[in-house]
């Protein structure tokens, strides 16, 4: 039930794909020791609710199994067969360990494959195009932006922190003009410009008679009897009105 919740509610939200794993949860990355799997009929019965939550025809279904590092590849191979058997359009082997494992995938499966490069994982590297060509539909680098971004920022701290200085042209940094740009500075800008400028070409204008009804229905006067500060004369206070 809560896999056919799902897949209605990601549909109507507009996804294009979904996936659902077989790992126990909560889930460990692909790449961690110490993962356990469901069964394998526990797995068919989630695919087989988003196949039949499924109303639109395009909605892809992918299936991920990370049987391999538990019982091994040919238990991996095995589920992610019975996995297409019941409906998944996109199979989804994690954390395969050989290059030949990694090159034999795609003939032991029909249905499209995806493979997961995760730079310093258990996974030898292939580029993209190899992996095209042995078969793979889709090809991810798992973390290559976040390490990449890490990498970047321990450079550029590390010379900041040794000549106490980084300028704009060190091939450290992009540039200011670029920073404002990719958090669409210029956007909102114009954003702004128009909406000041329509503000000019229209003034809100009230007449003396709606200006005094807008003071009556924010506040009322309260006398209250007293002096409030040492010298002064009867005070007044103001209050919202009721």
């Amino acid at each position: 039930m809560n896999t056919y919740q799902a897949v209605r509610t990601l549909e109507r939200a507009g996804a294009d794909c979904i996936q659902i794993e077989d790992q126990v949860s909560p889930k460990r990355c692909g790449h961690f020791s110490g993962k356990e799997v469901i069964t394998t009929s526990e797995m068919l019965g989630k695919i087989k609710a988003a196949v039949d939550a499924r109303r639109d025809p395009d909605l892809l279904i992918m299936a991920r199994t990370d049987a391999c590092a538990v019982h091994g590849f040919e238990a991996a191979i095995e589920r992610a067969q019975l996995y297409s058997e019941a409906g998944a359009d996109i199979l989804f082997v994690e954390a395969v360990t050989t290059a030949e494992e990694i090159r034999v995938l795609p003939q032991r499966l029909t249905k499209p494959q995806l493979m997961n490069m995760v730079i310093g994982g258990k996974n030898p590297i292939f580029d993209a195009e190899e992996l095209g060509g042995l078969g793979y539909g889709i090809v991810l680098y798992a973390n290559a932006a976040l390490q990449g971004a890490v990498a970047g920022m321990q450079k550029a701290l590390t010379v900041l922190r040794d000549t106490q200085r980084i300028d704009e042209d060190s091939g450290l940094v992009v540039s200011f003009a670029e920073r404002q740009r990719l958090v669409g500075k210029p956007h909102w800008d114009a954003i702004e410009k128009n909406t000041s400028e329509a503000l000019v070409r229209r003034p809100l204008a009230l007449g003396p008679k709606l200006r005094r009804r807008r003071h009556r229905m924010s506040f009322r006067w309260i006398y209250t009897g007293k002096k409030l500060n040492p010298g002064a004369s009867d005070q007044f206070a103001i209050a919202d009105r009721p």
